[in-house]
């Protein structure tokens, strides 16, 4: 099986949230974890053109970045249940989806907070973070 990644800020309360969930609704282990502040991440930012001003989700996926809308979007298709079926806001006009997505990106410190420490997830879990 084929494994994407997903770029999280390390330092943010909702992406680590954000995080979790995935782990819940990806029992397959699709999913592989790196956040955006270490040197995989930084690595992985480099290597797939990343632009700078993206600092809370990325998905690499087939050799392809995608970010802030898109990425979450291309997320839920492999997510459990009724979760996939956010891919099909893909039609809603990208610069409106977007938009959304940075309003929420730019004030999700100030309603979530930050991370004080790091969750130690259990073993199982833990092959899945590629920053260890």
């Amino acid at each position: 099986m084929d494994h994407a990644v997903v770029l999280f800020d390390g330092d943010c309360n909702f992406c680590d949230s954000s995080v979790q969930f995935i782990i819940q609704h990806d029992p397959a282990g699709y999913y592989q974890f790196a956040s955006l502040q270490s040197d995989v991440g930084m690595e992985m930012r480099q290597k797939y053109g990343v632009p700078d001003d993206v600092d809370s989700l990325v998905l690499i996926k087939d050799g392809q970045a995608y970010v802030k809308s898109e990425g979450a979007l291309m997320i839920s298709r492999h997510l459990t249940g009724l979760w996939k079926l956010a891919y099909y806001l893909k039609p809603f006009p990208r610069a409106v989806r977007d938009g959304a997505y940075d309003v929420f990106a730019k004030n999700r410190y100030k309603v979530f907070g930050k991370l004080n420490s790091c969750m130690l997830p259990p073993p199982h879990i833990r092959k899945r973070f590629l920053d260890k």
